[in-house]
């Protein structure tokens, strides 16, 4: 399952509310429904644009439950269960594993800055609470911890690790960086890349996995960029990925999490607010997200 589970295009819900705040459950099912009819390759449940960090241990496992309820197997799920403390992320992944997810993410999510020494020892405890194969989130952005090269070589030997999420290279050299990983971590060790807009040139030098926020939501124009990337067809992949430019621009400006809500909105599929203290969009951009749908719609 590891191989497997940690390639292709995996799409990351948001985590909808109504009008109270509460979890839209109904809701979510039916955004995990689109994404299992379009044929992802899995689902990141709960990560960072499933406001994962801003969710209650009890409201995780609804949306874990729903999730597991409404997939039904059909789809690899893959479960976040990045928490402060050691023993709660151990918590969660046990909770995942027992609800029949197929892997896990972990992010090392910090308040105190945390050492090298302090997340290879949090990885450790955490990749063995449970029999599943887990994604190391390399996420400096949300966590402030950046993981070395060394460091991800380390983990990477640990038992039951089997991938990583990785931010773009600061100097846009993916084949490169790849190239490095894949001498330094353990075989069959697979590397992935998050943020959407680097997604194209990621997966064309060799990505193993798109990890992606927009497929949430529009998964089938992320799967023909993701197959037409992954055939090695540089000019369909080309095609794709200036389609969704003007979505990239507005996730660059806004974030994509906060464009993510517009874009639910405007696919009649309407997921709340944000968690506060986040906002929506300014009004004057909703009109930007829904020329960016209607380009995506003519390709």
């Amino acid at each position: 399952m590891p191989l497997q589970l940690f390639q292709g295009l995996s799409a990351f819900p948001l985590t909808p509310v109504n009008a109270d705040g509460q979890i839209d459950l109904d809701r979510l099912g039916q955004m995990l429904e689109r994404l299992v009819k379009a044929g992802v390759d899995s689902i990141g449940l709960l990560g960072s644009t499933g406001t994962y960090a801003y969710l209650s241990h009890a409201e995780r496992s609804q949306v874990l439950a729903t999730a597991v309820e409404t997939v039904g197997g059909r789809v690899p799920l893959i479960v976040g269960v990045g928490a402060l403390r050691t023993d709660w992320a151990q918590q969660f992944a046990r909770d995942a594993e027992k609800a029949g997810a197929d892997g896990l993410l972990l992010a090392p999510v910090s308040y105190a800055p945390l050492t090298e020494a302090e997340v290879a020892l949090h990885f450790e405890a955490v990749a063995g609470a449970t029999a599943l194969p887990l994604c190391i989130y390399n996420n400096p952005g949300t966590t402030h911890f950046a993981f070395t090269e060394a460091l991800l070589a380390r983990i990477s030997a640990l038992k039951n690790v089997a991938a990583v999420k990785m931010p773009a290279p600061a100097d846009g050299d993916f084949k490169a960086e790849l190239s490095r990983l894949q001498s330094a971590c353990v075989p069959d060790f697979a590397i992935g890349y998050s943020g959407d807009w680097h997604a194209a040139p990621a997966l064309l030098a060799g990505a193993k996995a798109w990890y992606s926020v927009v497929a949430g939501l529009l998964p089938v124009p992320a799967l023909q960029l993701t197959r037409a990337a992954q055939s090695g067809d540089t000019a369909a992949t080309a095609v794709r990925d200036a389609a969704f430019e003007p979505l990239w621009a507005l996730f660059r400006q806004y974030s994509s999490l906060r464009v993510m809500y517009a874009i639910a909105e405007e696919l009649g599929l309407p997921a709340g607010l944000p968690p506060a203290p986040l906002k929506p969009i300014p009004s004057e951009a909703r009109e930007a997200v829904a020329q960016a749908l209607e380009g995506l719609r003519k390709i």
